[in-house]
């Protein structure tokens, strides 16, 4: 990567400096030819690789002079941003899995929406929660995951998710919010690195309830906080020194429903300014 000139360095101290938000989406990555060249190990070292370079680009990109800074720092590559046409919406399936890396809630209607904007369509087909994990010590619970499945029923009763699932919830939690829920999770992920074989209560629960059972090798925390913030240094060329919280990652697929096929994916994350 060629370093950036010294007036680039600038306006980005300046465009961060006065930023409150960081809005960033990577832009398609099956069509980005850069991130193409390195296979990233873990889905982790794909996002530190996404936020990086498209910090990079996004800073190396002609933008229009202005007099003022603007609270959000929307990132993005517009070439690189595929929004969905009006006439391929019936024949493609739009999934996410939204971590959240704070217990603020409005986090998911903020996630839902910018996501709905930026793939232009009105609806999410799927929507998996990840929400925080709980003190260390401590485990999951019913309560903890309250709050965040209410604002999920209330996007699906606004029409703006079509189903809604869960994460890493064993058979006896998955059982509760199923009783507790008034919109039932259609799927729940199992990450089979810390079970080989599916667990057979859940696996009859699932059936029993029309539960889909799904996979993944997502770690429990996608990125941590020291990662993301050297990915946001090394994508600015250092040009800024303070400290970012990251609040949610979105990661979305699109697939062509008749082919299985993935036409695109990537990701949207936020950001906001730590205090001083």
């Amino acid at each position: 990567m060629e370093p950036q000139n010294t007036n680039m360095n600038g306006e980005a101290t300046l465009l961060f400096t006065h930023a409150k938000t960081l809005r960033l989406h990577t832009g398609n990555l099956v069509s980005r030819s850069r991130l193409k060249k390195k296979c990233p190990s873990s889905p982790s070292e794909e996002l530190q690789d996404c936020i990086q370079a498209t910090l990079s680009d996004w800073l190396a990109s002609p933008k229009l002079p202005s007099e003022e800074f603007p609270d959000t720092l929307d990132c993005s590559i517009p070439q690189e941003t595929d929004a969905i046409p009006p006439e391929e919406r019936e024949e493609l399936k739009v999934s996410v899995k939204l971590f959240l890396c704070e217990p603020v809630q409005s986090s998911i209607s903020d996630a839902v929406e910018m996501a709905c904007q930026t793939l232009g369509v009105s609806q999410l087909d799927s929507v998996i929660i990840a929400p925080p994990g709980p003190v260390e010590g401590d485990s999951q619970t019913l309560a903890n995951l309250q709050p965040a499945w209410e604002e999920l029923t209330a996007l699906v009763r606004n029409q703006q998710i079509a189903a809604i699932g869960t994460s890493d919830l064993d058979k006896d939690l998955l059982e509760q919010l199923y009783n507790w829920a008034d919109v039932k999770p259609s799927s729940n992920q199992v990450n089979l690195a810390s079970c080989c074989v599916m667990p057979p209560d859940l696996t009859a629960f699932a059936k029993e309830f029309d539960i889909q059972l799904l996979t993944h090798n997502d770690p429990k925390e996608l990125i941590s906080a020291a990662t993301f913030q050297k990915a946001v240094q090394e994508g600015t060329q250092r040009a800024i020194a303070a400290d970012w919280r990251l609040e949610w990652v979105l990661r979305y697929s699109i697939i062509v429903k008749s082919r299985g096929i993935i036409k695109a994916k990537g990701y949207l994350v936020s950001a906001g300014k730590a205090s001083p």
